[in-house]
């Protein structure tokens, strides 16, 4: 007997399922992102059909959305970048999943490599480049989803850079092929 109880449990937990946490069916955690981010990527015949690439501008497809949440499949051809941007009021959680891509933020330069994951705070600016030789692919959750990507003039930025009204983006001028 346990000291600190008079309570045993006798069996399986797991087989009492009326006491266990409902699995959510969508994600609310920055580690439930980043976790649906992994299960996307490890499930290569749900994005692998739906990649196109695009030598004039950087391709993006809408995958899927959830309440408070959307994600974007992109392509990048070698030499193609997002210019320095955020996200404005929304959290991202970038993994690539297939090729290497360069991140540019204030803090410096990484490589990220097929796998790598990373989340993004609201207002973080950065600028994502493919400076490799073969194509990349990019998967990107926004939570909220994303309403607004201001651009920046900075090639690489810095914390000091300010914005460009004139180049302010808009995510409705992308193009949304919605799979839901």
């Amino acid at each position: 007997m346990n000291s600190d109880s008079d309570l045993q449990i006798a069996g399986d937990i797991l087989e009492v399922l009326h006491l266990l946490a409902p699995a959510r069916e969508h994600p609310s955690t920055v580690a439930e992102f980043a976790g649906l981010a992994r299960s996307i990527a490890a499930d290569r015949a749900q994005w692998a059909p739906l990649v196109e690439y695009d030598a004039t501008t950087r391709w993006y497809h809408r995958l899927r959305t959830g309440p408070g949440y959307e994600v974007w499949l992109l392509s990048w051809v070698p030499g193609q970048a997002s210019g320095a941007h955020d996200h404005g009021t929304s959290s991202g959680v970038l993994t690539v999943l297939q090729g290497e891509l360069t991140e540019r933020n204030d803090r410096g330069v990484r490589t990220l490599g097929t796998g790598a994951q990373y989340v993004s705070a609201p207002g973080h600016v950065h600028e994502v480049v493919n400076d490799a030789l073969e194509p990349a692919v990019s998967l990107h959750i926004y939570f909220p989803g994303l309403t607004e990507m201001p651009m920046y003039e900075a090639a690489v930025p810095t914390s000091a850079a300010v914005p460009t009204p004139a180049v302010q983006a808009s995510v409705t001028t992308r193009r949304d092929v919605s799979t839901a």
